[in-house]
């Protein structure tokens, strides 16, 4: 018997140490995830204007308004268009980066921190220096200056829409911020492919594109799934930079809108349409998880690699 109590009480013990460490943040994910989560369900089925309360039931209706809301439809189309942009380059860059940082003999510790190093910055901070300092539009700005230097004319990078120069101005701004990071990832990956591939490829003569598209890809399909996917979840999270570079006293153009920028706009703005809002983010949630589960279906996550 008191061999059963000493258990038992070491039981309760390891059990109440685990609330007192774990159940502050199981409150916190609570109170500040999933109840915001459900509870925009909720209003996404209801007439919510300037109230988080409504009574006013209109069922699909909050959905139908925003499939047939053409400025709804324009965000999806920029949606689509960034994630374009976005992801095939941030994917080779980031590879190629960890390509060369994997083949680097030398202070290789240093160049992977000096890459990974604009991580830390946060995106408001990374917009505004994009916007102030190097794509500021005036003669002495930093891509003017270089542009003056071979004798063409400044660019008003951010308020042109014919070309739209502001393109380059955000997916390069978002590419510098977040390459570092998927940097790690194809890192890691590398670094577990067994060397004796890499020999018995040098055995056979293979160098270079070969070696790099028989082996090096196919071992790294695992990693590039996971980074496809969080790449395209990352572009559907689009905020800080297109405001940020975009937006001036007279407020957001109605050019390039992505998802969240609209809603914000819906949401908060004039009207404060929460329903709509609400229903919105649901729409792109359903969205972004379906072609999230289609290009993992494509890629293959899951299976084992051989």
């Amino acid at each position: 018997m008191p061999a059963l109590a000493t258990r038992l009480r070491g039981r309760y013990d390891r059990n109440l140490w685990f609330v007192i460490f774990v159940g502050p943040f199981v409150l916190g994910l609570l109170v500040f995830v999933y109840v915001p989560i459900v509870w925009s369900v909720v209003l996404s089925f209801f007439d919510a204007r300037n109230t988080v309360t409504p009574t006013d039931f209109v069922g699909l209706g909050n959905y139908l308004d925003m499939l047939r809301d053409s400025a709804f439809r324009s965000s999806l189309a920029t949606f689509v268009l960034f994630a374009l942009f976005i992801v095939p380059t941030t994917f080779v860059a980031s590879l190629g980066l960890a390509l060369l940082v994997n083949r680097t003999r030398f202070a290789r510790t240093f160049f992977r921190s000096v890459f990974f190093l604009p991580t830390a910055c946060s995106y408001v901070v990374a917009s505004l220096i994009w916007k102030l300092s190097i794509f500021n539009g005036v003669r002495f700005g930093l891509a003017n200056t270089v542009l003056g230097w071979f004798g063409a004319e400044p660019v008003a990078w951010l308020s042109v829409t014919q070309p739209p120069w502001y393109w380059l101005v955000i997916v390069s701004a978002r590419m510098w911020l977040q390459a570092g990071f998927y940097m790690i990832l194809f890192l890691a990956g590398l670094q577990r492919i067994a060397p004796s591939l890499y020999e018995a490829a040098a055995i056979d003569g293979a160098t270079g594109w070969k070696v790099l598209r028989y082996i090096t890809l196919p071992q790294l399909r695992a990693t590039s799934t996971a980074v496809l996917l969080l790449l395209l979840i990352n572009a559907f999270q689009a905020f800080d930079e297109f405001y940020n570079l975009l937006s001036s006293a007279g407020g957001y153009p109605p050019y390039a809108r992505p998802p969240l920028v609209y809603l914000y706009y819906a949401a908060l703005g004039q009207g404060q349409d929460f329903g709509h809002g609400s229903a919105g983010a649901v729409l792109l949630t359903l969205l972004i998880a379906l072609v999230a589960l289609v290009q993992g279906r494509f890629l293959g996550l899951g299976k084992r690699e051989d």
